[in-house]
């Protein structure tokens, strides 16, 4: 048994961190409880390219000792088979009883969760998107500010996409950009209206990523190691908040303990589970807080409800591909930011695209080949001699177009099942032939065979499991993500989303987390500035 406590923060993510502050703040005594895995292989010591030429023992954080480049290869992102991210990912499935059928399910049982490995592109909901929240938009609003400023936000530059992303007014100035996608922004300023008539528009990416300084973490150096660890911290995880959480007298953490039920007591909330020994443990408080990530939390909810039937599971259909810039062709591959540089909003006839483009330093080659509809072996010498002058891009659809699904099974495990409505198909199509159209306007080529659409559950974009409704039913949550029939247990990750735009999501869980943490401390009395 452990002291009981005020509220229990379950995970610590981007959304268990973001709850946790206003919590904490307010002075109520707060406990986080995660897994706690942490990183145990160390990322590159100098820029990617110079620990290709140079460093001896690269195989460690290229490869893996247990091969773990060579794992996930249904799964669209690199990020996925990295080495030195292999912790965010591990464990996860068995330890949460969590499996898909015919759906890829990712999550982390990491200190930071899976803010260690994403892609940092942060967005605001509109008005419109936010009409679907039932709260105000106003304190929405207030908590995107809040969020933003806290973890760094760069982009700010007034550019066509200024509205769509909505973060221009606490964002830093954008980090650089390498010379392929400065002559994008380029040529994108001169066939503009052309471009929008195409339903087409370019803007700088907004990322979670510093240009400037905060604290201990330093802006971004133009390394490229994005993808396999920055040492500088220039890329958020919530695993960089939890010192300023520590430094609260009445914050405390609970490391490698791993949830598998919350009970009701007499007068408390019961969180059970065992420790890194597997000793049993049961942990009290008034007030829960479920951050697990959208699959565990969904899971822990449904056990607690004893519900047998299915709920939603909402998952932006995505897909990847490669453009190629002639007028650069044999451009050497330099250092730079590896993340999101230029963005895409698409429209489409029956839905709105989004996307970012990527260097190409930093990711492996062979992630390139396996695309490509040449053998291998000549794929990759092929790619040796473009990949200079190419950046690789993403798009995501709106989650409601994947007709997913989760549900128990006798087991106690959850099954996590879905495919893509009718729509997909021809949308991706109508995608793939209108990119190929505005960037070859812009002096590139859409690599034949490229554009690879990825498999339900690979975006790891899930949400929508017990979604926020004013009127909440059993199996959905309150506009302070309480869920029904469950009082004193607040959602506040991906799961109580009502809905799943196709952009940036994390930005809005961690908004949302901070709005519901906010008004619980004003119901248990300790009121947040």
């Amino acid at each position: 048994m452990t002291r009981d406590c005020d509220v229990i923060v379950i995970g610590s993510g981007p959304a268990g961190v973001s709850a946790a502050f206003p919590l904490t703040e307010s002075g109520l005594q707060v406990l986080m409880i995660d897994r706690g895995k942490l990183p145990d292989v160390e990322p590159p010591e100098s820029d990617f390219l110079s620990a290709r030429r140079h460093d001896t023992g690269q195989w460690k954080w290229m490869v893996g000792r247990d091969f773990q480049a060579m794992k996930m290869r249904d799964a669209v992102s690199p990020k996925l088979r990295v080495p030195s991210l292999a912790y965010s990912f591990d464990g996860f499935g068995s330890g949460n009883k969590i499996k898909g059928e015919n759906f890829i399910t990712v999550g982390s049982l990491a200190t930071g969760g899976l803010s260690n490995a994403w892609g940092c592109g942060v967005a605001r909901f509109s008005s419109a998107e936010l009409a679907e929240f039932p709260c105000s938009v106003s304190d929405m609003e207030h908590s995107y500010e809040v969020v933003s400023r806290r973890i760094g936000i760069s982009g700010n530059t007034y550019d066509d996409l200024s509205e769509y992303f909505g973060l221009d007014g606490y964002a830093q100035s954008p980090i650089p950009m390498d010379l392929l996608h400065t002559q994008l922004a380029q040529r994108y300023s001169n066939k503009r209206i052309k471009l929008h008539s195409q339903g087409f528009r370019l803007g700088r990416s907004r990322v979670a990523a510093l240009s400037e300084d905060i604290s201990t973490r330093k802006a971004c150096n133009l390394s490229g190691n994005c993808l396999w660890g920055c040492r500088r911290r220039s890329l958020y995880s919530a695993a960089d908040d939890l010192p300023r959480l520590r430094q609260y007298e009445n914050f405390s953490e609970l490391p490698g303990f791993l949830v598998d039920g919350v009970t009701r007591g007499s007068r408390v909330w019961r969180v059970e589970g065992q420790d890194i020994y597997g000793v049993r443990r049961s942990i009290g408080a008034k007030v829960l807080i479920l951050a697990a990530g959208t699959l565990a939390t969904t899971r822990l909810v449904l056990r607690a409800l004893k519900y047998e039937h299915a709920v939603p599971v909402l998952s932006s259909p995505t897909a990847a591909f490669l453009l190629w810039l002639p007028s650069l062709f044999a451009t050497q591959r330099l250092p730079g930011f590896g993340l999101g540089q230029l963005s895409f909003v698409l429209a489409l006839s029956t839905a709105t695209a989004f996307g970012s483009t990527f260097s190409t330093t930093g990711i492996p080659v062979s992630e390139f080949a396996r695309h490509l509809p040449w053998r291998r072996r000549y794929g990759i010498d092929i790619l040796r001699g473009l990949l200079g002058a190419c950046v690789v891009g993403n798009l995501f659809l709106p989650g409601h177009l994947t007709a997913g699904e989760a549900r128990l099974n006798k087991d106690g495990a959850l099954v996590v099942s879905g495919t893509f409505r009718e729509a997909v198909v021809p949308l991706m199509k109508e995608a793939a032939q209108k990119l190929r159209q505005s960037y070859r306007r812009l002096g590139a080529l859409l690599l034949p065979g490229s554009f690879t659409v990825g498999l339900p559950g690979g975006d790891v974009h899930y949400a929508g499991t017990v979604p926020m409704r004013t009127q909440p039913r059993i199996g959905e949550s309150s506009p302070l993500g309480e869920i029904a029939g469950l009082e004193g247990v607040h959602v506040v990750d991906g799961a109580c989303l009502p809905i799943l735009s196709e952009k940036p999501h994390t930005l809005t869980i961690m908004a949302n987390a901070d709005r519901i943490g906010r008004k619980v401390a004003e119901l248990q009395g300790r009121g947040v500035c």
